[in-house]
C-alpha cells in the first residue's frame, strides 16, 4: 500500500501590523478548489460571505464583479486584505504540514504531520489578544498547545502564552458548507464575538 504524501502549507501567514486577532483554520483545500490566492479560498467556503453579511450587510460584498456589476465566481483578495488590515485580523492555519486521507480538506480526513508553532507565530504579532479557531482540528491544536479546555462553539476560554500574555481563545463554527448550519446562523456567532471584542476594547 502506497503511503499518502504530505503537503506543506502553500501560503505565508498574513500578519498585518497591529493585528489583535489571529484567526486559525485547519489547512487550505487543494489548489484546484481555490478562487483566489489567500485564506479561505474555496468558492463554497462561506467565511468571506459571513464577514460581508456582518460588516457590510451584504454577503456578496467580497465577491469580484465584472464591469457590468455581474458577480464572478471568485473572491476579491484586495478588498479582503484591506478589510483584515482595518479590523486587525491576522490569518493562518493550525497545521503547517498535513496528509489528506481523502481527496478534500475536511478536518475529518486531515492528518496533521506538523502543527503550526503558535508560540512563534504570536511572537510576530505582539498586539494579538484574541485567537479564533474556525475548525475542529484548529481548535484541538490550540487547546493542546496551551493546555486549556476546548470551548463550546460560540464560546471562549482564557489562555496564557509563553511570553505571559493572556489571550481569549474563541471557537467559532466552521465556515465550510460541510458544517450543518445556515450562513445567517453562523454569522450570528461571529457577530456576537466581534461585538464582545469591540466592547472590551472600547
Amino acid at each position: 500500500m502506497t503511503s499518502v504524501p504530505s503537503e506543506r502549507h502553500p501560503l505565508a501567514p498574513f500578519l498585518p501590523e497591529g493585528a489583535s486577532i489571529l484567526m486559525l483554520g485547519s489547512f487550505p483545500p487543494k489548489r484546484e478548489k481555490w478562487s483566489m490566492e489567500f485564506f479561505y479560498p474555496n468558492w463554497i467556503n462561506d467565511m468571506w460571505r459571513i464577514m460581508g453579511h456582518i460588516f457590510m450587510s451584504d454577503k456578496d460584498a467580497y465577491v469580484c464583479r465584472d464591469s457590468e456589476g455581474n458577480m464572478l465566481k471568485r473572491f476579491d483578495r484586495e478588498r479582503i486584505e484591506k478589510f483584515c488590515r482595518e479590523h486587525g485580523i491576522a490569518l493562518f492555519d493550525a497545521a503547517t504540514e498535513v496528509r489528506r486521507l481523502k481527496d478534500n480538506a475536511s478536518d475529518k480526513f486531515l492528518e496533521i504531520v506538523e502543527a503550526t508553532d503558535l508560540g512563534e507565530l504570536l511572537e510576530r504579532i505582539p498586539d494579538c489578544r484574541i485567537i479564533v479557531t474556525t475548525g475542529q482540528k484548529a481548535t484541538e491544536v490550540v487547546a493542546e498547545t496551551f493546555g486549556c479546555s476546548i470551548p463550546a462553539v460560540g464560546d471562549k476560554v482564557e489562555i496564557k502564552t509563553g511570553d505571559c500574555r493572556k489571550l481569549d481563545f474563541w471557537r467559532m463554527p466552521s465556515s465550510s458548507r460541510a458544517y450543518p448550519m445556515a450562513l445567517e446562523k453562523k454569522a450570528e456567532f461571529y457577530r456576537k464575538m466581534f461585538t464582545e471584542i469591540s466592547d472590551n476594547n472600547g
